[in-house]
């Protein structure tokens, strides 16, 4: 059957079944749209906590991170797992027991405070947008492929489908719906990886794979990449290129923005009891692994089969799945020696952003781009974000696996930015509506207005799905880099110091916030033709910095606490309930 077609009804049957579980466990109250009536079996929570937390950075993203970059593009495995441990070990169970609805409802109760809680509102809508704007981003590219349109158009379908059963079915839907997505995700992502393992490899089992010898010849499968990528002009795949402080701030980062997620921590109060927290924990971490583990040998793949199949291929003899990613933008050629073949080389084709079609065509036959990169000699652009969803292709797999890696990579963005949207939606409607500004709402009136906040964020999801900061993984760092800086400090010395009160929580997280997100700001948008080592502070790019940002709320939550009065005694008693066992 045709790859068009099987796609189409892979992602059809996906979701008809997504859209039919939203359906029948639509949320009729308010306690079900937020946390699902805290009824969710940790089985079902842990798988449902995977699919939230392994979105399109994951699926889409890392993969080809590691692919361009090698071993420097580690630090999001080391961070992400590693963060994950954080979050399971020193919060869940804690705030689980605290029993509240959102990480602002909790953030206002334990500092006794209004003010706090709207600033904790305004950290959530920070970190949740930017980081569903790398969730509409991976969208928008896979149905660019999938219905072979630009990434914009790709971009607003996705919209209009998470619109309907985020709106619709609430924490319980979305909770159901992501352990069927969870499903899809990982059989989409481990069938091409045991695939090309068996044909690169001999080994079927890819994380093995990584580590053996290539079919037939008598050299590893890292050697041999090495070997290529150098020959090429490009840094060997298993060299570090990043500096040691900025590996270290931006893992870091990403293991204290990991334990400060509101999407990930809100998950655990979907569970019964305190101790389905931390089982839930322990089966999404064995979930969560299984890709994880697989996503080095994948970029290992994906890098020894573009080098194989592109480098020095003549334009005019180029596969059709070249051509097609060259329509949606995210692949592009410049014949700069004029000779028709196409030279992967080390160095920069073009700009960094898209490149801007012209609408003209060249002499092989190429599509003629607007801007004309740098004097490098490589010649080829590709979007590390494509990798994942070309390389079935690129290594001529079969057409029910092309079209089940794209089914994949909407049911790993899309079952993410269901659960930012819905963590957005009820900072609104439950923290600043019911919990600030009017309290006297019925729960109707409450579960209508977290309803409209869904459809008014998704609409500005988009927008910044259309126009990103970076790459889908680079973006989702920036969102980790705001929730460390945060909400980790915040959280951790809400649970395991009696002495931190609200005027220490409150500045705490307008300084690391704010530090934050203008470091990344100005490199990203005000002068980003500074974005670069020579520039950044003591050495720290923009996806490390929320780490010297949550030092700085450390620092001032410390400060502020010492010449401040202590919180009073009942929330001094509650503090110390948190933290005793059943």
């Amino acid at each position: 059957m045709d790859v068009n077609l099987l796609t189409y009804l892979f992602v059809g049957l996906s979701f008809s079944l997504y859209i039919g579980i939203a359906v029948w466990s639509r949320s009729t109250t308010t306690k079900e749209f937020y946390v699902a009536d805290g009824h969710v079996h940790p089985l079902a929570n842990g798988a449902a906590t995977a699919a939230d937390w392994m979105s399109a950075a994951s699926f889409l993203s890392m993969a080809g991170i590691i692919a361009f970059e090698g071993a420097d593009g580690a630090r999001y495995l080391m961070g992400w797992t590693g963060g994950y441990v954080l979050l399971a070990l020193c919060l869940a169970p804690y705030l689980r027991k605290f029993a509240k609805f959102t990480v602002p409802d909790f953030v206002g109760e334990r500092y006794y405070s209004s003010t706090a809680r709207i600033v904790a509102v305004i950290c959530v809508i920070f970190i949740s947008f930017t980081y569903v704007s790398g969730q509409m981003r991976g969208v928008g590219l896979v149905f660019s492929r999938l219905l072979e349109v630009d990434i914009n158009t790709g971009v607003f379908v996705g919209m209009a489908i998470v619109f309907f059963y985020a709106v619709m079915g609430g924490m319980k839907g979305i909770t159901y719906t992501q352990v069927a997505q969870y499903c899809v995700l990982i059989f989409a992502y481990l069938v091409p990886a045991i695939y090309i393992s068996l044909i690169i490899t001999d080994n079927p089992i890819p994380m093995f794979g990584l580590g053996s010898t290539v079919s037939g010849q008598e050299i590893y499968l890292l050697d041999k990449l090495d070997g290529l990528t150098t020959e090429l002009g490009m840094s060997a795949f298993t060299a570090t290129n990043k500096s040691t402080i900025d590996m270290f701030f931006i893992t870091a980062a990403l293991m204290a923005g990991t334990a400060g997620l509101p999407h990930v921590i809100v998950r655990f109060f979907t569970v019964p009891k305190v101790r389905d927290a931390r089982i839930s924990a322990g089966y999404a971490l064995v979930f969560i692994a299984l890709l994880y583990t697989t996503a080095p040998a994948v970029a290992a793949f994906a890098r020894v089969n573009i080098i194989d199949t592109v480098n020095e291929m003549r334009y005019v003899q180029a596969p059709e799945w070249f051509t097609k990613w060259e329509e949606s933008g995210l692949i592009a050629w410049l014949d700069k020696n004029e000779d028709g073949k196409v030279q992967y080389r080390g160095g920069t084709a073009l700009n960094p952003r898209l490149p801007a079609y012209t609408g003209e065509v060249g002499v092989h036959g190429q599509r003629l781009l607007a801007n004309t990169g740098t004097d490098s000699t490589n010649e080829l652009y590709i979007d590390r974000d494509i990798i994942v969803l070309a390389l079935p292709e690129i290594a001529q797999l079969p057409n029910w696996v092309i079209a089940l890696v794209a089914a994949g990579g909407l049911a790993a963005a899309l079952s993410t930015a269901a659960g930012l949207l819905l963590v957005i939606s009820t900072a609104v409607s439950h923290d600043l509506m019911k919990q600030t500004f009017y309290p006297g709402i019925t729960e109707k009136q409450e579960l209508l207005s977290a309803r409209i906040a869904a459809a008014v964020a998704i609409c500005i999801a988009g927008l910044f799905g259309i126009y990103p900061p970076g790459f889908v993984a680079e973006v989702v760092a920036f969102a980790f880099g705001l929730a460390a800086a945060s909400f980790f400090p915040v959280l951790l010395l809400g649970i395991f110091s009696r002495r931190m009160n609200k005027e220490a929580a409150i500045s705490g997280m307008i300084t690391g916030l704010g530090f934050t997100f203008m470091y990344i700001a100005y490199f990203k948008f005000i002068s980003p033709e500074t974005n670069n080592a020579a520039h950044w502070w003591f050495g720290i790019s923009p996806e490390g910095i929320g780490t010297l940002g949550m030092i700085f709320n450390f620092l001032v939550s410390f400060i502020v606490m010492r010449f401040t009065p202590a919180p009073p005694l009942e929330v001094q008693q509650m503090v110390a309930n948190i933290r005793l066992p059943r």
